[in-house]
C-alpha cells in the first residue's frame, strides 16, 4: 500500500518574489511618504492671540521681544505669530514701541491698509467711520494703501483709509497718543 504524499509545508520564511506585489508596496510607501511631507509643510498652525480692553483704562504688554504694545479703552487687536509679526487692529487706539534691534519685524493691518515698521514708536487711532489716523513719535513707518506707499516720519501724522492718505502734517509730541500720556 502506498502512503499518501504530504503536501509541502509552507513556512513564514518561504518567500516568493512578485513584481506586482513589490510595485504595490512601493507605491503605498511613496504615497504615505508624500502625504507625510505635505502634512509637515501645510499643517503648521498659526498662533493668534487676541487682546481686548473693555472698561480697563489701559493694557500694556510685550507682544514679542523688543516690541511693546499699549491698548486704550475699548480697543481690540489680534497678533499672529509669523515672520514678520502680524497685528490687525479691529477697533480703538493702539501704541507701539519698537526698539531699534526689532526693525522690520512688525506688520500692522488696519482695514485694507498695511503698515510696515522701520523701528519706531507710533500710535494708530481707528475711527468709527472706517478712517484711521497714525502719529509717529520716533523713527518712521510705511503705509501701503491702494494709491501707493507713503512714508510717515517722526513728529508727523496722517489720516488714511484703505485707498489713500490725507492730512499729512507735523504734530507735537504730546499729540502722538494723548490717551496714553494721561494714564
Amino acid at each position: 500500500m502506498q502512503t499518501p504524499e504530504k503536501p509541502p509545508v509552507l513556512s513564514p520564511f518561504n518567500f516568493v518574489f512578485s513584481w506586482r506585489r513589490f510595485l504595490l508596496h512601493c507605491s503605498i510607501l511613496s504615497i504615505g511618504a508624500l502625504l507625510g511631507i505635505l502634512a509637515w509643510f501645510i499643517s503648521k498652525p498659526q498662533s493668534v492671540r487676541f487682546y481686548e480692553t473693555k472698561s480697563e483704562p489701559l493694557l500694556t504688554t510685550a507682544i514679542a521681544s523688543h516690541i511693546d504694545m499699549a491698548l486704550d479703552i475699548h480697543s481690540t487687536v489680534a497678533v499672529k505669530n509669523s515672520q514678520p509679526l502680524q497685528v490687525e487692529l479691529f477697533k480703538g487706539n493702539v501704541y507701539f514701541d519698537i526698539h531699534k534691534n526689532a526693525t522690520d519685524k512688525l506688520e500692522i493691518k488696519v482695514g485694507e491698509a498695511i503698515i510696515k515698521d522701520i523701528g519706531t514708536r507710533f500710535s494708530i487711532r481707528m475711527n468709527k467711520d472706517g478712517s484711521s489716523n497714525i502719529a509717529v513719535a520716533d523713527g518712521q513707518i510705511k503705509i501701503h494703501v491702494a494709491s501707493g506707499v507713503y512714508q510717515i516720519n517722526a513728529q508727523e501724522q496722517a489720516n488714511f483709509d484703505g485707498s489713500s492718505i490725507s492730512n499729512h502734517q507735523l504734530i507735537a509730541e504730546r499729540d502722538i497718543a494723548p490717551w496714553r500720556i494721561n494714564q
